[in-house]
């Protein structure tokens, strides 16, 4: 760093300029070295791996989608069925080696106690995992007014 000249007539106030010639050779060094090592990042190295016989992926636990409509009336995969036989159909699920997922659906106007009962023989029968399907927010506005209402067997629903 300077702090003055050889004038000694001058004030010996010190520069103010910065000296950019380091700065300009450090870069230039950084980007040599970057260059000379950039292709060695790039450089592959084979390797023969060994052969295993690996198993089948685990597979996604079988879904049920239990649809209840606005008078209570349950239906299984989209087949109409009563509670007795959900009950039924419910313990034989769970006894299966993985329990499946349930995905219950209902409507607005469905009676909670109808709820609570497909969800209790659900947690008899062992299966705990339990997913309320929705729509999203503005699906009725989707589907227009003058649409048709949506049956309890088709996806979209309540």
């Amino acid at each position: 760093m300077a702090f003055g000249g050889f004038d000694k007539e001058r004030s010996a106030a010190p520069m103010a300029d910065i000296n950019m010639t380091p700065l300009i050779d450090v870069m230039l060094v950084l980007l040599v070295i970057f260059i000379i090592t950039a292709p060695l990042f790039t450089h592959a190295i084979r390797l023969d791996l060994p052969k295993v016989a690996a198993g089948p992926a685990p597979e996604t636990p079988k879904t049920i989608t239990l649809s209840i409509d606005d008078a209570g009336r349950l239906y299984w995969d989209g087949r109409p069925i009563t509670l007795d036989a959900v009950r039924a159909d419910l313990a034989r699920a769970g006894k299966a080696g993985e329990p499946p997922e349930l995905h219950l659906r209902a409507s607005q106007a469905t009676r909670y106690e109808v709820i609570a009962q497909v969800m209790g023989a659900a947690q008899q029968a062992g299966i705990a995992r339990i997913g309320f399907v929705t729509d999203p927010p503005g699906a009725s506005v989707a589907r227009g007014a003058a649409a048709a209402p949506a049956s309890p067997l088709q996806p979209g629903a309540r």
